[in-house]
């Protein structure tokens, strides 16, 4: 049976419809905002054996026809998902993962594909309400609903699911989601936005949530499902006996030396333990098996991490609010553009940086109206960082979320083109990895982009806070988390920065939400952080280097009448191939008229340059040209002193003194410097070679008299 509900959210309708598609789905709802619409099924099947993980997986698709589009390319057929598609996926994954029950391993996917765009309403956040929607009217034991708003602004004020075209003004691109009670989830990027308007923008987006939520348990009451009883494993059969034996050896190996000292003590700890209770060969006792052995000692690690940590013990010794010892190089590589190496406690990223011209820009094709690209962070993770072995694939979902976080935490910063028109792109190759990598890539990239004399308005440092949590009054904030405390704490709060406010924001959650004094709270501790990092970060490198590395490209840039952009580019792209085969100079020609001249020899794209103006100028009475001679008359020379443009310089203009022969001055091929002395109405070019002689001859007549 076919089941809506409806709301005005912000001015428009909010609809989700279940009940006509997709029935034999666990269950399945059409989200409908505007004229975007989003299907989303939701589908539970039974788990696979030996899984000691929730096997959640969400997917996010958007077809070209939703916005009545034909796939760019040969293939008319979408391919592998796209970075929007990537992003979006973990974007539904990460607030509903918490709300299932601890223990549970059953198979759930979710699967979201965009049917409809109008081109105004954003529909990745419809994909985070419709997969709620549908576990919430589902069999499956989701402890929802939530659901996830954007928020914009516009003139100084917050904007509830702001269109496309007000996003492109706004200088906030922010994404919650929630519970009825909480927050869960943020991923936002603000230029510079202090921190306690980036904490009253979160509860805005949370109190409408609030309504979005109340609109899901509409749905569920009409079309829900009985949920399933799930029952957890219970109590661990090794776990009393593993406290007993082991809790206070576990504590010592927790804070013992470094992370690989830890770790090879709690491994030692652990082998001998399962030792003693499976000898050799043996994967099951009257106890239990060893499946149960080893979750039973990850829970103990978990259960000693927390007490640690409210005994105010941090593994490295640290307290809450102190960072990991921070160092910083720049210039480390010769021949790249720009380069730097951030390294904070364990965790390290090495940051290199080119620079290109226009044509290197990414061209990014999609749902969305085509655009591109000219700065872009690339994070790379390789298996040595955390001393592993596993095969070298392309990047995968957590490469490219964490690059994007910490491409778009930058690119605030960045200076306009029209005062600097390179291409950038950084590479942030991870060295060594003990938590927050991807704030260390905002750091080194802050750094390489100095370092190559990029101009940034200000810059940028990233933080990564934890916590540890017993009750809404009962929790601590933990500054710089390792990965151990991820991995055993309930959050992952990232921020990142300049000394003015953040640029960029992103709560992960393994707890089923935080409150308004959690996330103040946050922010405020990770701006004194920053502001540390911040010191350190420059007094190495105290500001952008004034000129660029001597092996970047020369950029000079130029503005044309487009109407003259034909003349440029010449019968097939004669005359500009022309000019930068003589000059070596690269030249991109913009449809608005703008030129760019790329050389990595400034000499080569100055003259490019004077090429190109002198091609595309009028021709004005009194400028000077280094013309070449086309052709040789017994009344005077014709010289060519732009591509398509000669000029008459007749035999009485050759020279300061008496000429009788043309050929006695010049022969065809020959370059002579001549200045324009008249234009007549037709546009016949008059020129001289004498006046600029007697010049000379004057100012030396000046010099023999001093």
């Amino acid at each position: 049976m076919k089941v809506s509900v409806e709301r005005e959210i912000a001015g428009r309708t909010f609809k989700l419809t279940t009940g006509e598609m997709a029935k034999q789905a666990s269950a399945a709802v059409l989200v409908q905002y505007g004229e975007s619409v989003v299907f989303v099924a939701a589908q539970g099947g039974p788990g696979r054996p030996g899984l000691d993980f929730f096997p959640l997986t969400c997917d996010y698709r958007e077809r070209f026809a939703a916005g009545g589009k034909f796939p760019g390319g040969f293939l008319k057929r979408e391919g592998r998902p796209t970075t929007r598609e990537i992003l979006t996926s973990r974007l539904t994954d990460r607030p509903i993962r918490p709300l299932f029950p601890k223990g549970y391993k059953d198979e759930v996917q979710i699967m979201s594909n965009v049917l409809a765009y109008d081109a105004e309403n954003d529909p990745d956040v419809l994909s985070i309400n419709g997969a709620s929607a549908a576990l919430t009217i589902s069999e499956l034991p989701f402890a929802g609903p939530i659901a996830a708003v954007r928020v914009g602004m516009v003139d100084g004020e917050l904007v509830l699911f702001p269109t496309m075209q007000q996003m492109e003004e706004s200088p906030l691109d922010l994404i919650v989601a929630g519970s009825s009670e909480s927050v869960l989830m943020i991923e936002g990027f603000a230029e510079q936005l202090p921190e306690d308007e980036m904490a009253d923008a979160i509860m805005f987006a949370h109190k409408n949530i609030v309504e979005l939520c109340e609109l899901q348990k509409e749905l569920g009451e009409k079309a829900g499902k009985e949920k399933i009883e799930f029952e957890g494993p219970g109590e661990n059969p090794f776990l009393a006996d593993l406290t007993a034996k082991a809790k206070d050896r576990l504590k010592e190996a927790k804070v013992s030396g470094q992370k690989s000292d830890r770790s090879d003590a709690v491994r030692e700890l652990r082998d001998e333990l399962q030792a003693e209770l499976f000898p050799e060969g043996v994967e099951e006792t009257e106890t239990g098996t060893l499946s149960q052995f080893k979750s039973a000692f990850h829970d103990l690690e978990a259960i000693v991490f927390r007490e640690l940590i409210f005994d105010g013990k941090r593994l490295d010794g640290r307290a809450p609010g102190d960072l990991r010892a921070v160092n910083c190089e720049v210039d480390l590589l010769p021949k790249v553009h720009g380069s730097a190496l951030f390294t904070r406690g364990e965790t390290q990223s090495l940051a290199t940086l080119t620079l290109g011209t226009s044509r290197d820009q990414q061209r990014v094709d999609g749902l969305l109206e085509e655009y591109s690209k000219r700065f872009m962070l690339d994070y790379n993770f390789p298996s040595y960082s955390v001393g592993e072995v596993r095969p070298i694939r392309g990047p995968g979902r957590r490469e490219i979320g964490h690059g994007m976080l910490a491409e778009r935490s930058v690119q605030s910063v960045l200076p306009p083109s029209d005062k600097f028109p390179y291409t950038m792109r950084c590479i942030s190759d991870i060295m060594e990895s003990n938590g927050s990598s991807s704030m260390a890539s905002v750091c080194s990239a802050t750094l390489a982009l100095m370092d190559a004399g990029v101009p940034i308005s200000q810059p940028v440092a990233g933080i990564s806070i934890g916590i540890v949590k017993e009750s809404d009054d009962k929790f601590i904030l933990l500054t710089d988390i390792m990965g151990d405390e991820d991995h055993f704490g309930d959050m992952d709060f990232k921020v990142a920065g300049t000394g003015k406010g953040v640029t960029g924001i992103q709560l992960d959650l393994k707890i089923d939400g935080i409150n308004e004094k959690m996330i103040r709270e946050t922010l405020e501790q990770a701006k004194e952080a920053r502001k540390e990092l911040l010191r350190t970060m420059l007094s190495v490198i105290a500001r952008p280097r004034k000129e660029i590395s001597h092996n970047a490209p020369r950029l000079l840039k130029t503005k044309i009448d487009p109407e003259k952009i034909g003349l440029l580019i010449g019968p097939g792209g004669k005359t500009i191939r022309a000019i930068q085969e003589e000059t070596g100079a690269n030249l991109d020609v913009e449809e608005d008229g703008t030129v760019l001249v790329s050389s990595t020899d400034a000499a080569a794209a100055e003259a490019a340059l004077a090429r190109v103006e002198a091609l595309t100028e009028e021709i004005k009475v009194g400028r000077v040209y280094k013309g070449k001679v086309s052709a040789i008359k017994d009344f005077g020379a014709f010289i060519e002193i732009a591509p398509g443009k000669d000029g008459l310089c007749h035999i009485s203009e050759l020279s300061d003194g008496f000429v009788k022969n043309v050929t006695d001055i010049c022969k065809v091929g020959d370059y002579m410097e001549v200045k324009v002395i008249a234009v007549d109405d037709q546009n016949r070019v008059k020129l001289s070679r004498k006046v600029l002689l007697e010049s000379s001859d004057d100012e030396g007549d000046d010099g023999e008299e001093e």
